[in-house]
């Protein structure tokens, strides 16, 4: 994306599906965006197996947890978005394109940081505080266009998200300005939070999340293996709600796993395991105040407890 791809405005419009054969030229991987104006839901093969929480085929070898699918389908959302003609136009992909009304793309495989402005402070405040660069229009905001990647994030302030890696932006034409560098000043607003930083992972937004071991559940009856178990296929059923429904499921994980200490004598460590949760949640795209209240209502009724 070094160079704008310019998209004729000429009636009549273009279809979703000639939009990202031009973008894809210019080096763009895209991906069909359906009604709502998200991602396609994974085919049979690729939807979750009900009994792990986790896709059945494994995920694709980009993905955080790394898997063998080779799914012709546009599955696994922003791991579908492609530059290669010949996917786009396969047989296995028209029929997105004929339901399609947008097409997004993939801001890291394009090369590029967009920070993403969803209303007017927002946008008030990266005037005062970014670097210029080439912004495009939104319905409510701005997206503000950087050369270079980053993990993503969102809500690293009120209205603002961060989207590079492992994520997928709604084209909204080639804006306007000239694009600039990757500065420390957007860096910053990821990577003061970030939590674990590691390849190809996005980070959450809250700062120093730590990982539960027995050390903070010196109060817990069950064992070590039991509670991290228990966590980890919780973990994994609300990173498969890529699309919707994370935030709903990240209040039934921690309503099950509290539940499940409501006789220990304490403490076991859920502040711990909550901050887990809600990380979780926050990596696909639930915003954090949103998560937090999910996951702390789930341990309240898990727990038995009143509000």
């Amino acid at each position: 994306m070094t160079q704008p791809a310019v998209i004729r405005r000429d009636h009549p419009a273009p279809s979703p599906l000639q939009t990202a054969l031009e973008l894809a030229a210019h080096c763009l991987p895209v991906l069909p965006l359906r009604r709502g104006k998200v991602p396609f839901g994974n085919c049979r093969t690729c939807a979750k197996d009900p009994r792990t929480g986790r896709a059945a085929c494994g995920g694709r070898p980009n993905m955080k947890g790394a898997g063998p699918c080779q799914c012709p389908a546009v599955c696994h959302a922003w791991a579908a978005a492609t530059t290669d003609p010949e996917i786009i136009t396969s047989p296995a992909w028209a029929r997105a394109w004929d339901l399609a009304v947008a097409v997004a793309y993939h801001p890291a495989g394009a090369g590029v940081t967009v920070v993403d402005l969803d209303n007017v402070a927002a946008v008030t405040w990266a005037r005062q505080t970014l670097p210029a660069t080439r912004t495009v229009p939104t319905t409510r905001g701005e997206h503000w266009i950087y050369r270079g990647t980053m993990p993503s994030a969102n809500g690293v302030r009120h209205g603002v998200d961060i989207k590079s890696r492992m994520v997928y932006a709604r084209w909204l034409g080639p804006g306007t300005g000239t694009m600039t560098d990757l500065l420390d000043a957007v860096r910053t607003l990821v990577g003061r939070e970030e939590a674990t930083p590691a390849r190809q992972e996005v980070a959450s937004s809250s700062p120093g999340r730590a990982e539960w071991d027995r050390s903070v559940a010196t109060g817990c009856r069950h064992t070590e293996r039991y509670v991290r178990t228990g966590l980890e296929r919780g973990l994994a059923m609300v990173r498969a709600h890529i699309e919707s429904g994370a935030g709903s499921q990240a209040f039934g994980v921690a309503r099950f796993l509290g539940a499940q200490h409501a006789r220990c004598p304490g403490p076991c460590g859920l502040d711990v395991i909550g901050q887990q949760i809600i990380a979780a949640a926050v990596f696909v795209g639930v915003p954090e105040s949103y998560a937090e209240r999910a996951v702390t209502n789930g341990f309240t009724t898990g727990l038995g407890r009143t509000t």
